[in-house]
């Protein structure tokens, strides 16, 4: 489901999608293929910390992509968290729990 999105005019453009963790990698994949239908001729992702399952989402649908993450993490446990990981992204930007 989006929620909102606004971009400017990719046609033709490098668009560089940034996320600080790539876990299941379904949004990720996602967000490339809305960046794809705005006309955007090459993306390169960029994250943080990625789990091997969330790069082989992503890698299915969207070959063509780069991903660069300056860590590989193990796994994904049972509710989809990044092992070891950093925590919640949401949580440590907001202080939430």
């Amino acid at each position: 489901m989006e929620y909102f999105c606004k971009v400017p005019n990719l046609t033709g453009r490098l668009a560089i999608l940034l996320d600080p963790m790539l876990a299941t990698g379904r949004s990720a994949a996602a967000a490339m293929a809305r960046l794809k239908r705005e006309g955007a001729r090459e993306i390169k992702m960029v994250c943080l910390v990625a789990a091997p399952e969330g790069i082989a989402e992503c890698a299915k649908d969207h070959p063509d992509v780069p991903i660069f993450a300056a860590a590989r993490d193990s796994h994904l446990d049972e509710h989809g968290y990044i092992v070891p990981g950093l925590g919640d992204a949401g949580d440590r930007l907001f202080g939430t729990r």
